[in-house]
């Protein structure tokens, strides 16, 4: 059974470091993005080093108080903070941010767990190098909460998720024991690898300090293309068609509908709509290359091609990196559009390709059939990753349906375990999909995430509820 941080065990816990480790926690650090959990914290701690986490941990094992991991707060499921159960302690990594090292040869960089993504990606380029996870959010986002959900982002088609970019990580046990497994080898074969089992844990079985981290050669010439088509099943083919052509120069392929177009105009009207006409849907298109082929010249052809074939109905390659920003923009801006309209539930999901333009067209017929609602459909189509939120109609907002959203959550996800899917793509579970796993898990992986939690952490001090229920 584990104890709340009381004010006594407080004044025990600061004993294990220099007092300017510990501070009072904010609202920030009590409040995940979408405003659906408020967090509670008896203390929280911002430790300088690795060992300086050991301390904390060991210390609060033996206190059999609970700890929360905590980045850069802005995970969507609820992992970083805890509603209800033992006042937590909450540890910060904002503190261990430092770029270890680079080796530019050897295309890895080593840095810690604090480090904020878009700080990683400038160091590499500073190498003349590229560290490819991009998302939203990485201007705030930190590589231990990242690796932590194993992050997807818009560059997974061709670099993987954070798992795939990662080469060995440091993090602190349960225990307290610090494991050091910051390798960069490509190859090792020595028993159970512990960073696979870490990464996408959500803090549950210890916490990362570090990370190897996997760099790339920049391509040198960059080009993207807005491209209207017909309906999801053309966005697929196109996709085929964009394969064959450029392999796997495609960094990019995400699909987007007119209601996020919509949603832009309605809370953005600052990002630019290009369309005369806005589509019901297109695609944005990203392509990086190395050879003597320009991506301008690649994606006139695939254009060409594309509008032969029918698959293409209009289109714009950008013309200068101006324009390519501006269409990344669109992009970009969506989730905020969508957090300012207001979901009345939101769904990060994937499928196989095959199965997507079945799941939308049968998705929107299910939801129809449960009330008048909006539904922005968007995401990285190329890897099967969907973000499916649903909104209310104009004039109403979501706390005009919260009666309806267990409902909406369920028939969207039933749809998406039928067509052999995964209720949780990029962001994790954290502690809103808890009943999903439940629900949608199989059996003998469950049993399994139970025995290795209860073998790494026997008292159940890390990240209490978050993925598995306690």
């Amino acid at each position: 059974m584990l104890n709340s941080l009381t004010p006594e065990r407080a004044a025990a816990l600061r004993k294990a470091l220099p007092a300017d480790r510990f501070a009072e926690a904010d609202a920030a650090q009590l409040q995940e993005p979408r405003g659906r959990y408020q967090g509670r914290a008896g203390l929280v701690a911002r430790p300088r080093s690795t060992e300086e986490v050991a301390d904390l941990v060991r210390a609060a094992a033996q206190a059999r108080v609970p700890v929360i991991p905590y980045g850069g707060g802005t995970g969507l499921v609820g992992g970083q903070l805890t509603p209800d159960g033992p006042l937590p302690l909450v540890l910060s990594l904002d503190r261990m941010s430092a770029i270890r090292d680079v080796y530019p040869q050897e295309n890895v960089l080593v840095a810690e767990a604090g480090a904020i993504l878009a700080d990683v990606q400038a160091s590499a380029e500073k190498v003349r190098r590229l560290f490819p996870l991009s998302l939203a959010s990485e201007g705030s986002a930190r590589i231990g909460g990242l690796l932590a959900t194993n992050a997807g982002g818009t560059g997974v088609l061709r670099y993987g998720n954070a798992r795939d970019l990662c080469l060995g990580i440091e993090a602190v046990l349960p225990s307290g024991d610090i494991y050091h497994g910051l390798s960069r080898l490509r190859k090792d074969n020595t028993g159970y690898d512990l960073r696979h089992l870490m990464i996408g844990a959500e803090g549950t079985l210890g916490i990362i300090t570090a990370a190897s981290l996997k760099l790339f050669a920049q391509p040198s010439q960059m080009g993207t293309a807005l491209l209207q088509v017909g309906s999801p099943m053309a966005a697929l083919q196109l996709l085929a068609l964009v394969r064959d052509q450029v392999g796997e120069s495609v960094s990019a392929f995400e699909l987007i509908h007119r209601q996020g177009f919509d949603f832009l105009a309605e809370t953005m009207p600052q990002v630019r709509n290009p369309w005369a006409e806005t589509p019901e849907w297109c695609v944005l298109v990203d392509l990086g290359l190395s050879g003597r082929v320009t991506p301008q010249a690649a994606l006139e052809r695939l254009f060409e091609t594309a509008v032969a074939e029918g698959l293409v109905v209009d289109g714009m390659i950008a013309q200068s990196e101006a324009q390519r920003a501006d269409f990344w923009s669109i992009r970009e801006s969506i989730p905020e559009a969508n957090r300012r309209i207001g979901s009345v539930s939101s769904h990060d999901i994937s499928l196989p390709l095959s199965a997507l333009a079945d799941f939308i067209a049968e998705g929107g017929t299910r939801i129809a059939a449960l009330g008048d609602f909006r539904i922005n459909c968007f995401g990285h189509v190329g890897d099967g990753n969907l973000h499916y939120n649903v909104f209310p109609q104009p004039g109403k907002t979501r706390a005009d349906h919260m009666d309806a959203r267990d409902e909406i959550k369920k028939t969207v996800h039933d749809l998406v375990h039928e067509m052999d899917g995964s209720v949780s793509a990029e962001h994790g579970i954290g502690r809103l999909k808890v009943d999903d796993l439940e629900r949608y898990g199989d059996p003998a992986k469950l049993m399994a995430m139970r025995a290795i939690k209860a073998a790494l952490d026997p008292v159940g001090i890390m990240n209490p509820g978050a993925v598995l229920r306690v």
